[in-house]
């Protein structure tokens, strides 16, 4: 995989990310959220687990995307006159 497919996969997904946990995190208490009604996790711990998570997300989003792209470069209609 080129260095530069690679970079329009996870820098967008890096922005959309931060957008998402900034949004998530402003309505949700990280100190609120319990798994499986015993663990409770530090705030910077749910902060850093959401951020990841929404990362891969919005990742794995951009590499399915970057997929299904065609290969073959779209030719525009100036190029077909020449």
């Amino acid at each position: 995989m080129k260095y530069q497919n690679l970079m329009w996969i996870l820098w967008p997904s890096f922005l959309l990310a931060g957008a998402t946990s900034a949004a998530v995190f402003a309505l949700v208490d990280p100190l609120d959220i319990v798994v499986l009604n015993t663990l409770q996790f530090d705030r910077n711990v749910v902060y850093a687990a959401g951020f990841f998570l929404f990362w891969i997300m919005a990742a794995l989003s951009s590499a399915l995307t970057l997929y299904m792209a065609p290969r073959t470069p779209i030719q525009s209609p100036s190029d077909s006159l020449s």
